[in-house]
Formats: structure tokens, C-alpha cells, sequence
């Protein structure tokens, strides 16, 4: 191994090892919180694509947690704010890290990638760019990858809260 090399392979361990303890903050963060509200969870952690995810799942139907999740994710988005508020306080390093609450996300980003590939296969044939209705950063983004994956581009107009995603000829 070169020093280069080495010196890059403990750059990644650093990152990993920084991204975990992240993880582990959340998650005692997290369980305060189910603890004060009175809600059973179990709280999963993990490191995907250079951020901390931790979620929130339910053994049973989950219909408490939705409590957290609220209506469009608005309670989730809040959650996830206070969780990152909670990590920085202690790493005093900005946080990057996604929350999920009862797969939410995860059935959200489904949902999204396959809006984005329709919005791509649409620019495609019509050669026309498509703009998008108005999304919050983790909607757009999950387009905006999703747009990628097909072959073509995209980005980001207007001011929050109305701030949407256009499709691009490639």
C-alpha cells in the first residue's frame, strides 16, 4: 500500500466511525423522546450514502408512530431537525443524518423515484422540460437521483417552501 492509499483508507474509517457515533446520538436522543411520549419503537441504525439513517420501527401495526410522522412528514421533518440539533450539540459538527419513522421514507422514496423516472420518460419523448410540483429537500433529491438514473437532468428553481424540481432535455 502506498501512503496515499493508507492514508485514504483511514480517512473512510474516520468518516465511518464519525457517521456511527452520529447514529448512536440519534438513537439516545430517540429514545428519550419515544420514553416522554409514551410510544414503543426500535430504533435501527445505519450509515448509507455518506450519512447517518436511523429509523424508528413498530412490531405491531405502527399506528402510534404515525403520530410522529404527521400529515405530508411535517412531524418527521421536525424530528429530523431536532435530532441533527441534538448531534451537532454534542459533535459540534453539522449533521447530515436522515430519520425514518415507520418506513415512511422508504415507501416516500419509492414513490418519488418512480415519479422522477415518469418525469424523465416524459421529457424524453416530448423534448420539452417539465417542472414539478413543489417538494421539500429529501423529495427533491430522491428526483433529482432518480432523473440521473435515466439519463437526463434536473434542477432545482424557486424559494422554499415552493422550491420544485424541473426536468431537462438531456
Amino acid at each position: 500500500m502506498t501512503e496515499g492509499t493508507t492514508s485514504a483508507a483511514a480517512e473512510g474509517a474516520d468518516t465511518l466511525t464519525r457517521l456511527e457515533q452520529e447514529g448512536e446520538i440519534a438513537a439516545d436522543y430517540l429514545e428519550g423522546l419515544l420514553d416522554i411520549a409514551d410510544l414503543d419503537g426500535d430504533i435501527d441504525m445505519d450509515v448509507e450514502a455518506d450519512r447517518a439513517a436511523v429509523s424508528i420501527v413498530s412490531d405491531t401495526s405502527g399506528r402510534d408512530l404515525q403520530k410522529l410522522v404527521g400529515r405530508d412528514g411535517e412531524v418527521l421533518e421536525a424530528l429530523q431537525e431536532l435530532t441533527r440539533l441534538a448531534v451537532h450539540r454534542e459533535t459540534g459538527d453539522r449533521s447530515r443524518l436522515m430519520l425514518d419513522i415507520a418506513g415512511y421514507r422508504a415507501q416516500k422514496r419509492a414513490e418519488l423515484s418512480e415519479l422522477g423516472a415518469k418525469a424523465a420518460a416524459e421529457v424524453r419523448s416530448s423534448g420539452e422540460p417539465v417542472k414539478m410540483k413543489p417538494m421539500t429537500p429529501f423529495e427533491r433529491k430522491v428526483v433529482h437521483d432518480a432523473v440521473k438514473a435515466a439519463g437526463l437532468r434536473s434542477e432545482s428553481e424557486g424559494e422554499e417552501p415552493q422550491r420544485f424540481v424541473v426536468v431537462l432535455p438531456a
